[in-house]
């Protein structure tokens, strides 16, 4: 499945760590692609662990995250799977309709706020394009040992991509299409808390959401979950300005209402990379010395919210008069 070539921004032709070629473009599903890619001077890719995502810059200038779902012991080469959105905000669709083998893109990453923690047994539970992070967990299971389950979620099986992969070893593989068997009691398919098994949970807002019900009670840190889109956040906890001092430096910002802390700190000469500027991709994540974070993002767990140490400028604010983060 491929399209025209189209020529790259200059900053995609670098034959460096940072500027990718497509080398193959697989439709796997309905409406949703594999994509892999290589490095251009054929060098090693950094490394990752399962759960990890990747900015990728497309020729068009675009960026947009995409979970790694190939083989983190291959060193060559990255895959990902991408889901055609027509809802979206365009990156998908560019990458069904335009994108093409031989084409470059440029590379952020690898980071992983998803990561599998080692337990003697997992439950996943993935919706659609959510199979794409748990499927290197699975394998990651396999190989420690541990006993797993995986429920995979779909609106039909032709929509449900590497449903071929998901057998891996041992473990219990329950697949569900809607259109087949209609909606699963999801609380009584998790069941009642185990302090043996860890959860992990990847798709749609809908289904995270019935998932954290279902489990609200367990110990926290159990459930781990990852969004593709920004979770809805009611308003600050703070209306009025705070200051933002720069760790280190001398430099002070003040931050109003309407004015993310991201774009206060820019106009006083820091450099503060963004990629998905809604609290979902983690790359802007600064450190956290002192003050209280009203932490806005679609990452950090309750208790990593609750630890208070780290901090996403392009959507948290700061519950405190003044806040002291390391960037």
């Amino acid at each position: 499945m491929e399209s025209p070539t189209h020529s790259a921004p200059a900053a995609l032709e670098r034959p460096d760590g940072r500027s990718l070629v497509v080398v193959e473009k697989t439709l796997i599903a309905a409406s949703v692609v594999s994509i892999r890619l290589r490095r251009i001077d054929g060098g090693r890719l950094p490394d990752w662990t399962p759960g990890a995502h990747i900015d990728l810059i497309l020729p068009n200038g675009v960026t947009r995250q995409y979970s790694l779902c190939g083989d983190p012991a291959d060193s060559g080469e990255y895959r990902i799977a991408v889901l055609r959105e027509a809802a979206g905000r365009g990156g998908s669709r560019f990458i069904h309709d335009l994108l093409a083998v031989g084409d470059r893109v440029g590379l952020g990453g690898p980071r992983n706020n998803f990561t599998l923690v080692p337990s003697t047994s997992y439950t996943f539970i993935s919706g659609g394009i959510g199979i794409t992070p748990i499927l290197p967990m699975l394998h990651a299971a396999e190989a420690l040992g541990s006993r797993w389950r995986l429920l995979y979620l779909g609106r039909d099986l032709s929509t449900m991509a590497l449903v071929e992969e998901l057998t891996v070893g041992s473990g219990d593989v329950t697949l569900h299409p809607a259109s087949e068997r209609g909606r699963i009691p999801l609380a009584e398919w998790i069941g009642s808390y185990d302090e043996a098994t860890k959860v992990y949970a990847c798709g749609p807002a809908r289904l995270l959401e019935s998932v954290a019900d279902a489990t609200r009670t367990w110990r926290p840190g159990w459930v781990r979950s990852e969004r593709f889109t920004a979770r809805t956040i009611d308003e600050p906890l703070r209306a009025t300005p705070f200051e933002v001092q720069v760790f280190g430096t001398d430099i002070t910002v003040g931050v109003g209402p309407g004015t993310s802390v991201a774009a206060a700190l820019r106009g006083a000469g820091i450099d503060i990379l963004t990629s998905c500027a809604r609290g979902v991709c983690g790359t802007c994540e600064t450190t956290v010395v002192s003050g209280e974070p009203d932490h806005r993002d679609s990452i950090l767990s309750d208790a990593e919210q609750a630890a208070g140490d780290c901090f996403f400028p392009c959507v948290s604010r700061s519950r405190s008069d003044r806040i002291v983060i390391a960037v």
